[in-house]
């Protein structure tokens, strides 16, 4: 018997001695390819999935059935849920509801206590004292008498922050009190973060998030790029720029109830040049583009430019003719050089 031996079609056989030359060696490798990653680096197109999408719409009833119910009904979602803001009128994208809201602000209120209880001043502390004072009286022209209200003031003198959680909850760092110099710069600090929640910004930030995160996830899938890119892009280009426009917001809103309320509205213009000195001094300053904030610099300008209306918002109020007279006095006592903080 013989043994027949069968030859591979991927190993050439050579029936005499051969000298393997560069030209040989691409004719053999053109006749006999090697499988896939053995002999060739791997190509990449990092663009395949956009054109298997471009193939797909073209070819599939089906794909361009699916991809119109989900554009259609993204889109009808967002339009549907458009509002203006209660104040402003700002136009608006939220979904969330004020009663979700309120169950969000719990669960961060509990989570703040945890962190600082330690460091929350008695309620008999002149700080904790001044606080509830000022908030005392911004809240009947804030639109929210109905929560329930509380104060706490944590000993931190290095960090210059203040904010309320929806549902009436007050935090403010003692180092933010130098900065205000008086109850006319805190009514500036909280008339603005009572605003926050006045127009629900928290509600509003959670709706643009859930848009952010699932356009930043598909951009990543699509385009085989990192997800931690393709959010930053998107929290540069839309995220940052809807934050900065919430704050402006809350800052006007804020002076009008600090004015309403009978506090001076030049005290914000006064705060908000402290801020940025502050800031300056303390290396803290970032451009504006880069941050949720305006800058201090800026926020100047526009408290500038909203004072004859908060002044005007002031005159009306109850407290109008008393706080003219009063107006008068201090500027008196400006002139001969006197200190008029030391009659209150």
């Amino acid at each position: 018997m013989y043994a027949r031996y069968m030859r591979s079609p991927l190993i050439p056989t050579f029936t005499r001695p051969t000298i393997l030359t560069r030209s040989t060696l691409i004719r053999l490798q053109s006749q006999y390819p090697f499988p896939r990653g053995l002999s060739q680096k791997p190509q990449y197109n990092r663009f395949s999935r956009v054109q298997a999408a471009k193939t797909l719409w073209k070819t599939s009833p089906a794909f361009r059935l699916v991809a119109g119910v989900i554009v259609g009904s993204t889109t009808t979602f967002i339009v549907y849920n458009i509002e203006k803001t209660p104040i402003s009128g700002r136009r608006r994208f939220n979904w969330v509801s004020a009663q979700y809201e309120q169950e969000m602000g719990k669960l961060q209120y509990q989570q703040i206590m945890q962190e600082y209880q330690r460091s929350i001043l008695p309620d008999s502390h002149p700080h904790v004292k001044m606080v509830r004072k000022v908030l005392k009286k911004l809240i009947p022209n804030s639109n929210l008498e109905g929560q329930e209200w509380e104060v706490h003031v944590i000993h931190d003198p290095t960090l210059m922050n203040a904010f309320v959680i929806p549902g009436g909850k007050v935090f403010v760092f003692s180092g933010l009190l130098p900065i205000c110099a008086g109850e006319d710069g805190l009514a500036t600090v909280l008339g603005h973060e009572i605003a926050h929640n006045a127009v629900h910004h928290v509600a509003e930030n959670f709706s643009r998030l859930s848009l952010i995160l699932p356009l930043a996830l598909g951009a990543s899938l699509t385009f085989d790029v990192s997800s931690y890119l393709t959010y930053m892009m998107f929290d540069y280009a839309y995220n940052r720029p809807g934050s900065r426009a919430q704050e402006s917001e809350a800052d006007f809103i804020g002076l009008m109830m600090m004015a309403q309320s009978c506090y001076d509205p030049e005290a914000a213009i006064e705060f908000w040049a402290r801020m940025e000195k502050a800031e300056k001094t303390g290396g803290m300053a970032v451009p504006q583009f880069l941050s949720t904030h305006p800058s201090s610099h800026n926020r100047v300008g526009k408290m500038k430019g909203w004072l004859a209306q908060a002044l005007d918002k002031r005159a009306q109020s109850e407290c109008g003719a008393t706080v003219g007279y009063m107006d008068d006095f201090r500027r008196a006592f400006v002139r001969e050089g006197k200190d008029f903080s030391r009659f209150w």
